[in-house]
């Protein structure tokens, strides 16, 4: 059997070292490959389901304040029709204590009648006195009363106004409601199943990013009020607040090694790279 140098056994050390050192390192370039594309990829899928997110936005802010128009409308109609029975519940208490003032007359009108009936019968000027007096007091009354129902008369004429008045905006409002609930109703019929697809393909769409992500991804777009979570690094500057972002900053955010977002508003910023690739 032949015998290895001291030399040979060096040599083979070294050629060991080297291939191992190879191996290594283009394990250590899989490996930073790998987690380049992890994070590329993961950029791809926010800024794709900010682009979903943001269509839906556009369908929604299509139907503008209608919602809420309806719903004004809604309240609006409800308050005057309470209203409307308030002032119903007024009148006719009113045009009660018309006809019980009214009757009120009729009943000192009979008084005063019998008591000057009772005066030509009279045996003494003191009953004659007395009558007279008893008169005069019903004749106050009597005065007193169409005091009152003028009074109530002149109310009952401005409640009958305000209901007129009332109605005639409760139909106004009425008629307003129809035509904005016909108009929301056939933004929704267009747009309905576009949105629910885009809904469907969200949805869809988180399933490909991890909690941690998506969880911040929907915290930054609640308190964004555009609804941008994740922008485009345009002219220099962070697409959502418009912030310039330093050379060294925009050159990470195109290595896509890391997940870089805004120092002034926190949203995830991605470049012309990315936005290309989910655009097609």
């Amino acid at each position: 059997m032949a015998k290895t140098t001291k030399g040979e056994k060096n040599e083979i050390t070294t050629d060991s070292i080297a291939e191992n050192q190879v191996v290594e390192n283009n394990y250590t370039n899989v490996i930073a490959k790998e987690a380049d594309v992890s994070v590329e990829t993961k950029l791809i899928a926010l800024y794709t389901l900010q682009q979903i997110d943001s269509q839906i936005d556009k369908i929604r802010i299509i139907r503008g304040e209608l919602p809420l128009e309806v719903q004004d409308l809604e309240d609006e109609i409800i308050g005057l029709e309470t209203r409307i029975d308030n002032f119903i519940i007024e009148i006719k208490g009113l045009e009660t204590s018309i006809s019980d003032k009214t009757a009120s007359i009729s009943d000192c009108q009979m008084l005063i009648k019998r008591y000057e009936d009772q005066q030509n019968n009279v045996r003494n000027n003191r009953e004659y006195d007395s009558l007279t007096k008893e008169i005069e007091f019903q004749n106050l009354e009597i005065q007193l009363n169409e005091k009152r129902i003028k009074e109530f008369s002149i109310v009952l004429e401005g409640k009958k106004e305000e209901v007129d008045k009332a109605q005639r905006l409760l139909l106004e409002r009425r008629n307003d409601l129809d035509i904005k609930k016909a108009e929301l109703q056939d933004i929704v019929t267009e747009t309905e199943k576009e949105e629910l697809d885009l809904i469907q393909k969200s949805h869809d769409n988180q399933k490909l990013i991890e909690d941690r992500l998506l969880t911040a991804y929907k915290r930054i777009r609640d308190n964004a009020r555009n609804g941008l979570a994740v922008v485009m690094v345009e002219r220099d500057a962070c697409g959502g607040c418009f912030n310039k972002i330093p050379p060294q900053r925009q050159l990470d955010i195109r290595m896509h090694k890391k997940i870089i977002v805004c120092e002034y508003c926190g949203r995830i910023l991605v470049d012309n790279a990315i936005d290309e690739v989910v655009r097609g």
